[in-house]
């Protein structure tokens, strides 16, 4: 950061107004920006540097026109310094990397000079989570709505008369009961995502015999496996272990083998397997569907994203399955991956440290 100089005449031990006001700049976390009469950078702190530096050039004593290419934060500091008012402005500057700031910019008095400081607050952050906010609860509301929509016209059918039509009053409380199921467990994935994202969820990692759960988990998914006689082949060996917490790594592997059972094609299989590589454990499984577009496997970890809705929907999902799976995975200091090949099938991988 470059500024005035100290007046020659000033007494010993006296700090100059430049001196505190290099202090101010070198320790703000924000971008901040001080410009002469002439609007040329007058000081600047590295903050704004690595913001407003293009190839990393030095930017101080240029003109702010060559620096800040935008006329409202050119006319809110010629403003500042000619007229001695204070401006709010949103800038957003595009690049390869898209930032948008907050600009606070007010007039200056240092040493005699007038001069015009800017505060630039990056709110890229915030933007990007209100929009994940935003989205968030618009796909909430649609995924309670749609089991919700379908219970009220049940039940007012029911009230209307079907009650006493012993044909139907039960198949219509079948379809009560199983949008309400839904519900729950939607709200219960939910409820689940938020702990594990607010960081509330705590891990027990110890050692965990892989072949002995994943056989608890072939059992207890076994009847919807055999309605579409869809085999079910454990590849771990027996003694193999891994270092997890049991709970949480039952939840991903349930998560992992439910779906490959629902999108799998009828007499198909479910595979599981686990190597070694290098410091990790990498448990597969793979099933033997319609595989998924190269499109969509960038997205498959978001929150309610689904290839095929109303297939997801069909087959009972909650859109957070693998978003929650992939939360628990970097829990563990590990990830998660998947790889597909259309017409053969879908494999997905969770890496766990020894």
């Amino acid at each position: 950061m470059t500024g005035a100089n100290s007046s020659p005449d000033r007494p010993p031990g006296e700090i100059s107004s430049a001196a505190v006001l290099r202090t101010i700049l070198d320790t703000a976390r924000e971008c901040v920006l001080v410009v002469d009469e002439d609007t040329r950078v007058f000081a600047i702190n590295d903050a704004a540097c690595g913001v407003f530096s293009r190839r990393g050039e030095d930017i101080e004593h240029r003109r702010l026109s060559e620096v800040v290419r935008d006329a409202g934060v050119y006319g809110a500091f010629l403003l500042a310094l000619n007229e001695g008012h204070a401006s709010d402005i949103r800038l957003e500057l595009v690049g390869k990397d898209k930032k948008k700031f907050d600009v606070h910019i007010a007039p200056l008095r240092l040493d005699g000079r007038h001069l015009a400081i800017g505060f630039f607050y990056d709110i890229t952050k915030l933007e990007r989570l209100e929009i994940v906010r935003q989205e968030f609860l618009s796909n909430i509301s649609h995924e309670l709505r749609t089991p919700l929509t379908s219970i009220i016209a049940f039940v007012e059918t029911l009230e209307d008369g079907a009650i006493d039509d012993a044909e139907n009053n039960r198949r219509f409380l079948g379809v009560i009961r199983r949008n309400a199921e839904r519900m729950h467990m939607l709200i219960s994935d939910i409820l689940e995502l938020s702990l594990i994202e607010s960081g509330k969820v705590s891990i027990e990692v110890r050692e965990v015999r892989l072949s002995p759960l994943v056989n608890e988990i072939f059992t207890s998914l076994s009847a919807r496996a055999e309605e579409r006689k869809i085999g079910l082949i454990n590849n771990v060996p027996p003694d193999y272990t891994v270092m997890a917490d049991s709970h949480r790594l039952e939840q991903i592997l349930v998560n992992l083998i439910d779906n490959a059972i629902k999108f799998n094609r009828d007499e198909g299989s479910v595979t599981v397997n686990v190597e070694t590589r290098g410091d990790k454990d990498v448990i597969s499984v793979a099933d033997t569907g319609e595989g998924i577009m190269p499109e969509h496997l960038r997205r498959i970890f978001e929150r309610f994203y689904r290839t095929d809705r109303a297939r997801s929907r069909q087959a009972g999902g909650t859109g957070l399955g693998l978003a929650i799976v992939k939360h628990l995975a970097r829990l563990h200091g590990g990830e998660v991956f998947v790889t597909s090949e259309l017409g053969r099938g879908t494999t997905f991988f969770t890496e766990l440290p020894h």
